[in-house]
């Protein structure tokens, strides 16, 4: 049970820590906004990601148990595309936009948070695949423990981000984004090649 949830909350990390729109809404907010905005977005950024996360995670399970064929399949595709996001998230050159306007009414804040998150091609994609991947892996007893982990990893992620850098705010650098994105990939990879392995098996 410890194992998964740590399984979890670390894909979870290596999800939602590349520097993506989701991340760039919370480090503009916190480097411009009081720290009560930052934390009222830090929240609802968090609520619409689990959401998504959720989404994927138990839609791929409902249909792997609906056709298990499936399951052999998002194997063998999951681990390629997880692989390739890794070797993207390493190869990327993330930028900070300070052009973003975070500037809005609690409503307004509500529709962005949606919008970078369930409007956001690249994350149902990613998403889609790196959780559906894992729920292929994962024994049907053992899914909840996941799930908690990476909700965890949601939580933790987004406040940790929008207070580091609201302290560090001077100090926060495209080098630091870069860093970030450079350990993500690695630990994406790692986990592509053992779905890879888990696919072999399967077989």
């Amino acid at each position: 049970m410890i194992q998964t949830i740590l399984k979890g909350f670390t894909v979870g990390i290596a999800y939602v820590a590349p520097i993506g729109m989701q991340n760039m809404y919370v480090i503009n907010t916190a480097m411009t906004q009081t720290k009560a905005r930052l934390y009222t977005v830090a929240l609802i950024t968090i609520f619409f990601d689990i959401s998504l996360a959720l989404a994927c995670f138990f839609g791929m399970g409902a249909l792997i148990e609906a056709v298990p064929f499936v399951k052999i399949l998002l194997l063998g595709l999951g681990s390629l595309a997880i692989i390739w996001i890794g070797i993207g998230l390493m190869r990327s050159a993330p930028k900070l936009d300070s052009s973003m306007d975070t500037k809005k009414t609690l409503l307004q804040v509500v529709l962005s948070c949606f919008l970078v998150t369930w409007a956001n091609p690249q994350a149902l994609i990613d998403g889609t695949m790196l959780f559906g991947g894992f729920r292929a892996s994962l024994p049907a007893d053992m899914a909840k423990f996941f799930v908690v982990g990476s909700s965890m990893a949601s939580v933790v992620w987004f406040l940790a981000l929008g207070t580091i850098v609201s302290v560090f705010r001077k100090a926060f650098s495209e080098k630091a984004l870069k860093i970030i994105n450079i350990a993500c990939g690695l630990v994406i990879i790692y986990y592509g090649i053992r779905l890879g392995i888990s696919f072999f098996g399967e077989i």
